[in-house]
């Protein structure tokens, strides 16, 4: 799911720049970025850039590979893809497009249709639908199942592919099947693929002078997005927030540098992460500087089974830093660093995983992720639990709620947490 900083300018040094990076995007396979290991062909590569591949991968990736260069002295191209196959989901040969794409997500824009989508019961499911984007006017859904793209029955086909149909579509005119609500019947929609700036950050007043944060992804953006939000929010009321959430549930990660930012927002000290790998630059820990925005004020972090890589690390920071409580389910569990390293030209680069980033205890949440501490199935919580938090909310707040905030049950409960306070 990026460094100490991300470079937004093309670099063709001799001597390899390193960005310590989280994975970009990971779950947003229709923002214009796929996280496959193999999504780039390296068939076509010239023997030049094979070799500074493998200098790369020799001299920086996380894992030590046993690798030999003198069995890469001449250019086989079986060799070369068989290495390449040792490495993990995240590293990977980016394109100049694909590299493009990274710095737009880096610095809060892309060029797409604004849908995040999964594979649910073997279905391309829209999971998400950005604001101010073209899904978003012509009112596709978050559920709506893709059946088709231009006319192209895509049952059974990987996200990938489907991501590449869309980007593949002339004039980038892309036509799509829409089954809703189990109608047999396909919805037909017509939409153009446009440059969309992403707000990393959105902001909702609640009840008794607290606060609301939705951190969408990690960007160059979000800790002045943040803060910008919070300040808005303090002016409203007049005095410092009572209380906030920070939901992070959904979001895919972003930049290091950004999630250590938000971190340091709401600590006075401590250790807020720390990196590790066999490069000694891939070796760093990150604390936080005095000054709590919110000067102590409790916080209540949601997360879910799709939060990962940077919002795991603010999510473990604010946890055992004993800052905020967490209320969810199980985080995705992307505990690993990418560094972005620039080959030939400039044109092109190797996203390669350098290092695995623990949490202030030392623990790697690599495959585990981290564990709330109220533990809330947004799916299956019984109906009797579910009554009790609504009930005891209305009764706090005598508040008056839609159907959506009744439904979104992890959101009630982080309200009740802070009316506690």
């Amino acid at each position: 799911m990026i460094n100490t900083h991300i470079c937004q300018k093309k670099v063709s040094q001799a001597k390899p720049m390193f960005w310590f990076c989280l994975q970009l995007f990971f779950l947003l396979a229709l923002f214009g970025f796929i996280n496959n290991a193999h999504a780039s062909s390296v068939k076509d590569l010239e023997s030049q850039k094979i070799n500074e591949i493998l200098f790369n991968i020799h001299t920086y990736y996380v894992d030590d590979l046993a690798l030999h260069n003198s069995e890469y002295i001449e250019y086989n191209t079986s060799q070369f893809e068989r290495l390449y196959s040792k490495l993990d989901p995240y590293s990977k040969y980016l394109d100049k497009n694909e590299l493009n794409a990274l710095f737009d997500n880096t610095n809060g824009r892309y060029t797409g249709l604004g849908i995040e989508v999964k594979n649910i019961e073997q279905r391309t499911t829209i999971v998400k639908v950005i604001n101010n984007s073209p899904a978003k006017q012509v009112g596709l859904r978050a559920g709506d199942i893709i059946t088709a793209v231009n006319n192209q029955q895509i049952k059974n086909s990987p996200i990938d592919i489907v991501a590449q149909q869309i980007k593949d579509s002339p004039n980038n005119k892309v036509q799509l099947s829409i089954i809703r609500n189990n109608n047999l019947t396909p919805l037909i929609f017509n939409l153009s693929r446009k440059q969309i700036k992403l707000a990393s950050v959105t902001k909702q007043l609640l009840d008794a002078g607290s606060g609301y944060i939705a951190i969408n992804t990690f960007s160059n953006h979000t800790l002045h997005e943040v803060a910008l939000q919070i300040a808005a929010m303090q002016n409203h009321y007049g005095h410092a927030l009572k209380g906030l959430i920070i939901d992070l549930r959904d979001n895919p990660g972003g930049t290091l540098k950004s999630a250590v930012a938000v971190a340091d927002l709401f600590l006075q000290d401590g250790l807020i992460v720390t990196t590790k790998g066999r490069f000694y630059d891939s070796n760093q820990s990150f604390y936080a500087k005095r000054g709590d925005i919110l000067k102590g004020a409790p916080i209540v972090v949601l997360i879910n089974e799709n939060s990962a890589s940077a919002a795991e690390i603010l999510a473990a920071a604010l946890k055992e830093n004993m800052r905020a409580k967490i209320v969810g389910s199980q985080s995705f569990g992307k505990g690993s660093v990418q560094s972005l390293i620039p080959l030939g030209d400039g044109d092109t680069a190797l996203k390669l995983t350098t290092a695995r980033y623990f949490t202030p205890s030392g623990e790697s949440i690599e495959g585990i992720g981290v564990t709330p501490n109220v533990a809330i199935n947004q799916t299956t919580l019984p109906q009797t639990n579910k009554a009790v938090i609504i009930k005891n909310e209305q009764l706090e707040h005598n508040s008056v709620f839609n159907a959506e905030e009744l439904a979104d049950i992890q959101l009630v409960k982080a309200k009740q947490l802070l009316s506690m306070h």
